[in-house]
């Protein structure tokens, strides 16, 4: 699925002098340091090892492979507009800058596939991964999971919901059976794997048993596409189309949803296993002490206040929960 480290990955001209020296840092780096200590899991052996039990990839007990770079690269989840968000997140990229005294490049993504390929390489140090692709890139590219946004009273994350347009003869869960419901793309928690599972599990539909499926790549997309009446009904994150409502780019009322899940955390920001210990606690310090309120990320995110400190091993438990009914092994070659 993911290149190996190191080999080559398609970068745009602005960022190749930047990335230079953490590349071949990162290559450097890359070794099979890990022994029996390690504990059992998921993480893909022997790149990296848990020894202390809480399913992330620990740094390198000899310092010996520490990254430390100049340039740190940060890299939000995909979005419909990946550019747009690089002035969304610029307030934020300062303070980082204040807190850790280094650059800090933002890098807009195109794919889950990329960004986790990306980190792999030692290329990206700093992320937001949405919730389906972050057991990919903790398992696989070694990402340390340290902070989501959430409401000030710790209250965060989002819902799946099966959507079709309001005109639509479909009026049921059940009534999905011969139409095309789009998903996102297969890391996608709320755009796959949870709606796969859930219409297995209780309602015993299956893909292309009983309906088609077309993938739309991201959450806009799929609710733009059952506005359009591209898709008959999509399984999208509402913490997307929410906004997207807010944003009159779509009308609520031409928008019936047939299901709504739990609730599932939204996007894990953190960090590259192997960074300076010094460097990791700079980051961490400038999530929890960003001035929040007045921000560009506020107004974008006007449900949220701030970012809360998360670990893996908890807030994770019930997304790994559904990767288990796929069976996947988090394969990263």
């Amino acid at each position: 699925m993911f290149q190996v480290a190191c080999q080559p990955f398609r970068w745009p001209l602005a960022l190749a002098a930047a990335l230079v020296l953490s590349t071949l840092a990162g290559c450097e780096r890359v070794g099979d340091w890990v022994d029996g200590e390690c504990q059992e899991g998921q993480l893909d052996r022997p790149r990296f090892c848990d020894r202390d039990g809480d399913l992330v990839a620990d740094r390198d007990p000899t310092g010996q492979r520490w990254l430390n770079p100049e340039t740190l690269i940060f890299a939000y989840t995909p979005v419909e507009d990946p550019a747009q968000y690089r002035d969304v997140w610029n307030g934020f990229l300062k303070h980082l800058e204040a807190e850790t005294g280094r650059r800090v490049q933002f890098f807009p993504v195109g794919s889950n596939a990329a960004q986790i390929e990306a980190m792999r390489a030692g290329r990206l140090h700093i992320a937001g991964f949405n919730t389906g692709s972050l057991p990919l890139a903790v398992n696989c590219a070694g990402f340390k999971p340290l902070a989501m946004m959430a409401a000030a009273d710790g209250s965060f994350g989002y819902e799946m919901e099966l959507i079709t347009h309001v005109d639509s003869p479909i009026t049921s869960v059940e009534k999905l059976r011969g139409h095309t419901l789009a998903f996102t793309s297969p890391t996608s928690n709320s755009g796959f794997k949870a709606p796969s599972a859930l219409l297995g599990s209780e309602f015993d539909l299956q893909a292309e048993r009983d309906f088609e499926v077309a993938y739309s790549g991201r959450h806009d997309n799929s609710l733009l596409g059952v506005f359009n009446r591209d898709y008959d009904a999509a399984a999208v994150a509402n913490v997307v189309t929410d906004r997207l409502f807010e944003q009159g780019k779509v009308p609520r009322d031409q928008i019936r949803t047939l299901y709504t899940s739990k609730t599932f955390p939204t996007t894990g920001f953190g960090v590259a296993y192997n960074l300076h210990p010094e460097l990791e606690e700079a980051i961490r310090r400038a999530f929890f002490s960003f001035p929040w309120e007045g921000s560009v990320l506020d107004e974008e995110f006007p449900d949220e206040d701030g970012f809360i400190p998360i670990s893996y091993a908890e807030h994770w438990a019930v997304i790994r929960q559904i990767d288990q009914v796929f069976n996947p092994g988090y394969a990263c070659r």
